[in-house]
């Protein structure tokens, strides 16, 4: 029986968890600079076999984003509509804030090419400028995309580059997101391509499957060609884990919560399924599907800093792996939440990070102390504050895809997960009012394990602008389900979708933004669903107005490689205990075991601590359920 192998690259450790049969193995390893090298170099040790799956969430394409280091890009687009990238929308980065700026456009001014139809000019003024990528998106590509597609050609046989089409990546109305979308996905696909096939040929034959933003998998050759459906390729498989946790517990509110070294993502999932929602990404549209993940520099190895003003602030910049945190022992010296959550006790020295750091508790209050001296405060002081600071900022991403999305965060139970997500879960939960949290088997390398749970899919999108009781609505719903199917069949081979979801963009006839909604192939239905979330979300609803449907997308889904039922579950077996021991073993404990705070719960890749009042209890599956 083959095995299925999932590997997350995280900014500080990348986590692989294996199954094998019925049994189910993790680790962490440092993640390399190169981070295809640390990478095979761990599936050489595992000695991969012809015919295992490799099943990978990568962060290539987010980090080529954010360092600057993607292609020289060109992009051909509508004469006169050469600088739409450029000049972007009104909206401002911060309203409040007059020196803040938008990222710089990705293509550079000489690189943007209008088409007037002279198509032999345009192939040599490209050959001139020698890019490696070429984005061509057309003003009116989504309502016919076949001159957009015959440049494409063109270009295909004239240059020995990537060209990324807008018909394809984003195929709805609205030229700058579209032609935005078009460019981000040309800038990062040779960067991805190079990556995906160094690890396809270093790994023997088998499948290999990338995570998408959208929760879904795609094999490696059709992800190389859709780099900006990679982007949060990471953070949806810690969704995906969540959402089939709480499936599989009952609830059908979750909100997710990432907390690594580098950074911490949170997410809101409703109903038990995905969304199809488009975030920025570093400042930027990309406009393709993607779970609604909101990601803040605030992870454990977060930097700790005093601004000019005196003030203590944390973040957004990280000590990574390398050196890593003063208590690493690897020559940091930064104090971070990592040093502050040693120095607390909230994690025991005796604890090896990621099953092979040992903990330097003097060199993370040295670090502590640096700070301290220019504040007046002892180590312990300065480790409280940060704790107070980094946990400000999660509260307010939390607060972020709950309460300013219309609701209630007392409505979902919260899952903690990631290395140092059950060390700040619990006192979250309590300032957000949540009851419940839930810290999953394998927590320090859940996202991960999301790998095996999301299922194989490809999705499709279309503008069709159906103003309320018009027909087609249900011929529209067809329509784009068939072109997903045709979508998947191609980039999946005969593998066959067993599930669909369908969505409508939608708003009132002349509002200048949409609500995602489930597409309801009937206009009463849809407008009830549609005034309901806008009611949620803005406080208002105008039963006099006509709605409109602008897009119709759709995602189909095949059974993933496991579900949650197929997770092993925890070993240990005994009678009922309840444990007042300050440091706790999660190897130790057994269902129905119970756990009062104050107390640390430790694992080789996590720990988690219970605030005074806590409750936790082990569930079958070897979750712990903790209240207060």
């Amino acid at each position: 029986m083959p095995r299925i192998i999932g590997v997350d690259v995280g900014g500080t450790f990348t986590d692989v968890v294996v199954l094998d049969e019925d049994s189910l193995n993790s680790h962490k390893i440092p993640t390399t600079r190169d981070q295809a090298e640390g990478v095979i170099t761990d599936m050489e040790s595992l000695r991969l076999r012809t015919g295992d799956v490799f099943l990978h969430g990568t962060t290539a394409g987010t980090n080529a984003l954010l360092e600057g280091s993607g292609a020289r890009t060109a992009l051909v687009t509508t004469k006169g509509f050469e600088d739409v990238i450029e000049i972007g929308r009104q909206a401002r980065p911060s309203l409040y804030d007059s020196f803040a700026d938008r990222p710089p456009a990705l293509v550079s001014t000489h690189l943007r090419f209008g088409h007037d139809g002279d198509l032999s000019h345009l192939v040599r003024l490209l050959r001139e400028e020698a890019p490696e990528a070429i984005a061509v998106a057309l003003v009116r590509s989504h309502i016919d995309s076949s001159e957009e597609m015959t440049l494409a050609d063109r270009f295909e046989t004239e240059f020995e580059v990537p060209v990324s089409v807008g018909a394809l990546v984003s195929p709805e109305f609205r030229e700058y997101e579209r032609v935005a979308t078009t460019v981000l996905d040309a800038y990062l696909t040779p960067a991805l391509a190079r990556y995906l096939s160094r690890l396809d040929h270093s790994l023997p034959a088998g499948q290999r499957l990338a995570m998408t933003s959208s929760g879904g998998l795609l094999p490696f050759d059709a992800a190389a060609r859709r780099a900006g459906r990679l982007v949060l390729s990471g953070p949806a498989a810690g969704v995906v884990a969540a959402t089939a946790l709480g499936r599989a517990r009952g609830y059908s509110s979750v909100i997710s919560f990432d907390m690594g070294g580098t950074s911490t993502d949170v997410c809101r999932i409703d109903g038990g399924g995905s969304w199809a929602r488009r975030e920025p990404v570093a400042g930027r549209v990309n406009r393709v599907p993607s779970l609604p993940v909101r990601t803040i520099g605030a992870g454990g190895g977060s930097l700790a800093w005093v601004d000019e003003g005196g003030a203590l602030r944390v973040g957004p910049r990280s000590a990574g792996s390398d050196p890593g945190p003063a208590s690493y022992g690897r020559g940091g010296t930064g104090a971070t939440v990592t040093d502050a959550n040693l120095v607390l006790g909230r994690i025991p020295p005796s604890l090896p990070l990621g099953g092979s750091v040992e903990l330097d508790v003097d060199a993370g209050r040295d670090a502590l102390q640096s700070i301290g001296d220019r504040l007046g405060l002892e180590a312990e002081a300065v480790a409280e504050g940060i704790i107070e600071v980094v946990d400000t900022h999660m509260e307010r991403a939390l607060r972020a895809v709950s309460v300013e999305e219309g609701a209630d965060p007392r409505d979902s139970v919260l899952v903690a997960f990631g290395g140092a997500g059950g060390l700040h879960a619990t006192r979250l939960a309590r300032s957000l009012g949540i009851r419940k949290t839930l810290v999953p088997p394998l927590s320090g390398v859940f996202s991960a394990l999301g790998l095996l749970l999301a299922p194989p899919s490809s999705d499709a999108a279309r503008t069709v602008m159906l103003e309320e009781h018009a027909g087609g609505l249900a011929m529209s719903r067809n329509q784009i389900l068939a072109s997903a199917r045709r979508v998947f069949a191609a980039d999946h081979g005969h593998r066959g979708p067993n599930h669909d979801e369908t969505w409508a963009d939608v708003r009132y006839v002349g509002q200048s933004h949409e609500l995602s909604i489930a597409l309801e192939p009937d206009w009463r239905r849809l407008r009830a669903e549609f005034e309901h979330l806008h009611q949620a979300r803005f406080g208002f609803a105008r039963p006099d107005e006509s709605i409109e449907v602008v897009n119709v997308r759709a995602m189909v889904t095949a059974p993933p490689p496991i579900t949650w039922a197929d997770v092993p579950p925890l070993q240990v077996r005994g009678e009922r205990r309840r444990l007042a021991s300050q440091v706790v073993s999660r190897g130790d404990l057994g269902p129905e075991d119970q756990v009062e705070g104050p107390a640390a719960v430790i694992e080789p890749d996590s720990a988690v601590w219970l605030e005074p009042g806590d409750l936790l209890t082990v569930g079958e599956d070897g979750t712990l359920e903790i209240v207060w």
